[in-house]
């Protein structure tokens, strides 16, 4: 089966965007992988469908309802939906290429975007909702953040990359951020393409490229290195 995306939002127009282009959107065409989205608003309460209210506490903002959010969540995924449940949110679990290629390797996601202030934490803990962030930064709603997160899963589905290798020879598949490149022309305003690359020695290529990853990750990322 392939890979099966359902977007929880209150603004299902902001999909596929950018995953309906290039790559993503030519395996999307193909039924490479499938989106769907659903709109929460659909069921909210009352003649406005009313998907959120006031604090309990009080305080700003207003937070998504977690009955609401939770007939959202089991019309998307009722019972036997083998696919991970998760929740875009600045206090989640950091995305990392590990989470990523777990996902591309099973049947999908579903994926609640929030807004306001938040989600009442009753339906977080009763559908099992896995917090995902995407960085240490708040965004308006959780759409863009979903995109990111699949925009990662899909380019590593089977048959998405024309190139089945350049998913493995890339930032964080091995711990390390990736190694520069280069391409013609040989010389450009007087910056030359390292020798070795123009060696033929492939061995001596690795070699050099490995080095030059682990110095870009010692410079720019020494927490990876840590790890």
């Amino acid at each position: 089966m392939p890979f099966a995306a359902t977007i929880l939002t209150l603004y299902p127009d902001m999909f596929p965007g950018p995953l309906g282009v290039s790559l993503a959107g030519k395996a999307l065409s193909r039924g490479d992988w499938s989106l769907k989205t659903v709109q929460i608003r659909d069921f909210g309460r009352g003649k406005h469908r009313l998907v959120d209210d006031t604090p309990a506490g009080g305080g700003a903002g207003m937070v998504m309802r977690p009955d609401v959010v939770a007939e959202a969540i089991d019309h998307a995924a009722p019972e036997g939906d083998k696919r991970p449940k998760l929740m875009m949110s600045p206090r989640g679990r950091p995305l990392d290429q590990d989470f990523v290629r777990g996902l591309a390797d099973g049947p999908g996601a579903v994926i609640l975007c929030g807004r306001f202030e938040g989600v009442d934490e009753r339906v977080i803990e009763a559908r099992g909702l896995i917090e995902v962030s995407i960085g240490d930064y708040v965004l308006s709603g959780g759409e863009i953040a979903s995109l990111v997160l699949l925009d990662a899963v899909v380019r590593l589905l089977p048959g998405v990359m024309g190139n089945a290798l350049s998913g493995t020879h890339e930032s964080f598949e091995n711990g390390l951020l990736e190694h520069p490149h280069y391409t013609r022309p040989a010389e450009w305003e007087g910056r030359t393409i390292p020798p070795v690359l123009t060696s033929g020695d492939h061995g001596a290529v690795e070699r050099w490229r490995q080095t030059e990853a682990e110095r870009l990750t010692a410079e720019r990322r020494p927490d990876l290195l840590r790890r």
